[in-house]
């Protein structure tokens, strides 16, 4: 029987990326500045150990503008599928941590893209890449961490709807244990997280853009920074223990102005966690589980 191939597959047809290395360092004040995102004093310096995930406030890439597309991505990344009329998404990923990073420690990165295949969802033909950063202490050292990202990718023409329903309830769900964390996104904090981490993708600041060319209801949360607050459900309240495997999903958009509540699932002590944003009874934006040593 043959199979019919789509647009999607015909586009990245023989797109292969080479591994890419670069280097990096989180520094104290990216650390400093992160912190604020949760009405926090600094949580770690110069030589401590970076909480998980943290690195994203410090590997940063740097396009120039004339470099950027039209939704504030850059036009011909390397690891950027050439796909017409793309619209990008974060959807989760996996890390495993060997041993922490260190603040101010400088790490090579090596890049990998290690999969990349078409989907089909309720809101039409997508396509999934997995990129792998592996940071290491210098090149031909041990990998001291691995992450693997999952970011999915369609072919969307401007104001073209998503083919999905988005809701953007007021109202926030209660916190179901004394470990909850809870984070009110404005316009500001959404600002905050683009900058700290030169993200210039225009749904998060850019409500004309994001409602009426990508289809949104609203500004849209950073996916990361979901991710980021089930992570201080242990950094805060697992002192001691260390984070060695952490997997999450993101299963549907927040929008600023939309209360979060990051928690256990089932009650404190369990190792599922999601973050629930709005009106009980909602699905969870984003759901992980966590591995302590």
């Amino acid at each position: 029987m043959i199979v019919a191939v789509t647009d999607l597959e015909d586009a990245i047809r023989g797109w292969a990326p080479e591994p890419v290395t670069t280097t990096g360092t989180t520094t104290p004040w990216a650390v400093a500045a992160a912190s604020g995102l949760f009405d926090l004093e600094p949580v770690a310096g110069e030589g401590d150990d970076l909480p998980p995930l943290w690195h994203w406030f410090g590997f940063l890439e740097q396009p120039r503008s004339d470099e950027l597309a039209e939704d504030g991505h850059i036009e011909d990344g390397h690891f950027l599928p050439p796909l017409p009329q793309r619209r990008r998404m974060f959807a989760g990923g996996r890390l495993r941590v060997a041993r922490p990073m260190r603040v101010g420690e400088a790490l090579s990165r090596t890049s990998t893209l290690v999969d990349a295949r078409v989907k089909h969802g309720r809101s039409g033909e997508m396509l999934l890449v997995t990129v792998r950063d592996e940071f290491r202490a210098g090149p031909g050292g041990d990998v001291a961490v691995t992450e693997d990202s999952d970011l999915v990718y369609r072919s969307q023409a401007p104001g073209q709807a998503r083919g999905i329903g988005f809701d953007t309830p007021a109202a926030a769900a209660p916190a179901t244990s004394s470990e909850a964390v809870t984070l009110h996104p404005d316009e500001t904090l959404l600002f905050r997280v683009s900058a700290l981490t030169y993200n210039s993708h225009r749904i998060h600041y850019d409500h004309p853009y994001a409602t009426g060319v990508e289809g949104y209801p609203g500004l849209v949360v950073h996916g990361p920074l979901l991710a980021l607050m089930l992570l201080e459900i242990p950094r805060r309240h697992r002192a001691g223990r260390t984070v060695t495997g952490f997997d999450y999903r993101l299963t549907r958009p927040a929008f600023a102005g939309t209360p979060l509540v990051a928690d256990h699932d089932g009650g404190a002590g369990t190792d599922e966690l999601v973050v629930t944003a709005g009106a009980v009874g909602l699905p969870p934006s984003v759901t992980g589980t966590i591995t302590l040593e």
